[in-house]
């Protein structure tokens, strides 16, 4: 019984050393391991375990960074070919507008309601088949720059072939 009491003690001096006035200090004890030989063929399948992840780290990363620049590149062709079809709905805007207001001054001039019938029958007709036209254009330009973006960015990138990570 004192045995167990003098361990008792002695462990709560040992383990706290700290003040009384802060958190106590928990040390762990120092124990003295024996020094171990390591085997050869335990040194030799961890050295080999470590070859075959540093592998397939380079081969994740590499496959990584072409994803990553095949990314890049569709991001660059879709943001192009965005930008151009913008541009070319502007222009589209900008030539109706020019061609409404010509229509405009063109029925200002009229003098019948027959004239002015027969020039507005024209220019809807005119302008249906030129709206025809734009939006073939349009349809057109975007399938080019879809086209650009599945074929060119996601199949092999740049033309190589792809490599599977291991």
């Amino acid at each position: 019984m004192t045995l167990a009491t003098t361990v008792t003690n002695q462990a709560k001096t040992v383990k706290n050393s700290g003040s009384s006035f802060g958190p106590p200090n928990y040390e762990m004890p120092k124990l003295d391991m024996p020094k171990m030989e390591v085997p050869p063929a335990f040194r030799e399948l961890a050295d080999k375990g470590f070859a075959q992840a540093r592998d397939t780290y380079e081969k994740a990363k590499a496959a990584t960074e072409q994803a990553t620049n095949q990314l890049k590149e569709a991001y660059t062709t879709a943001a192009k070919g965005a930008i151009d079809y913008n541009i070319k709905v502007i222009e589209i805007a900008r030539a109706n507008t020019n061609t409404a207001v010509d229509n405009a001054f063109e029925l200002l001039g009229v003098k019948s309601l027959t004239e002015f019938v027969e020039l507005s029958t024209k220019q809807a007709r005119k302008q249906f088949e030129v709206m025809i036209a734009q939006t073939r254009e349009l349809a057109e330009h975007a399938q080019k720059v879809t086209t650009e973006i599945t074929v060119k960015d996601w199949r092999h990138g740049d033309g190589k072939t792809s490599s599977k990570v291991a």
